[in-house]
């Protein structure tokens, strides 16, 4: 059986931990969560680089950090996973990352052993999920990378995925905004893949409750402009931009 690769925690341990679910639809749910390693995209803004940007990886970020890879990643059997998500005793699963269905085989034989809990996915929506994590997916929280993240659109925007994901009711969708100018990239992406009504997202990008709400204050307005839901980040206000929140 292949083994899961997690991020790390500060203690170095798994990153698998309850919470309150931060964005999106389901903010201020409580969960488990559990964050894999890995991502084939690479934005300049991201808040865990940690799970992708290892010493070699010379992919841009506005830190300019390279983390040691041995201490950042750690391998686990799904099903180990498994027990230590049903510990949590929660109802509900968000599995983030990095790009979590990077890892499809090992996520679902994870899921398998965890049969009663509600699941939730976190993707950048270039990467489609295999039938048997599917199958047991409840929500997908679909975070398309803007021209501003500083990823190729071929790589970032695939047709095929945002086609497949704009049809599927489980499907939610929720673009990073630094600036009024990415409201009109989202519009025109809506204009084309005609995204279900109220199943569309902005959510500021910052890592601090300043910067989030100096970004709400003219976001709200563009929200009420083009009919879109805003999303806060409610673990930035609660605990801060650190791991296991």
């Amino acid at each position: 059986m292949a083994q899961l690769v997690l991020a790390t925690d500060d203690t170095g341990g798994p990153e698998i931990f309850a919470s309150l679910q931060g964005e999106g639809p389901s903010a201020g749910t409580p969960v488990a969560f559990i964050r894999l390693s890995r991502c084939n995209l690479a934005c300049t803004w991201c808040d865990t680089a940690y799970t992708w940007r290892f010493e070699g990886d010379n992919r841009e970020h506005r830190d300019d950090v390279a983390y040691e890879r041995k201490a950042n990643q750690i391998a686990l059997d799904p099903k180990d996973a498994a027990q230590r998500i049903a510990a949590l005793g929660q109802r509900r699963l968000v599995i983030t990352g990095g790009e979590p269905l990077m890892q499809c085989g090992p996520l679902a034989d994870m899921l398998a052993a965890l049969p009663d809990i509600e699941v939730e996915i976190e993707t950048n929506g270039t990467t489609k999920a295999s039938a048997h994590v599917d199958i047991r997916v409840d929500q997908y929280n679909v975070s398309p990378k803007l021209s501003h993240s500083g990823n190729e659109a071929d790589l970032a925007l695939v047709p095929e995925r945002l086609d497949a994901y704009a049809t599927d009711p489980r499907a939610f969708f929720k673009f990073v905004i630094a600036s009024p100018e990415d409201v009109e990239e989202v519009a025109a992406l809506d204009r084309r893949y005609r995204f279900k009504s109220g199943h569309v997202f902005l959510m500021p990008e910052g890592t601090t409750s300043a910067a989030l709400r100096e970004k709400q204050q003219w976001l709200s307005d563009l929200c009420q402009k083009h009919g879109y839901r805003m999303s806060d980040r409610l673990h930035i206000h609660l605990y801060g931009d650190e791991r296991g929140t």
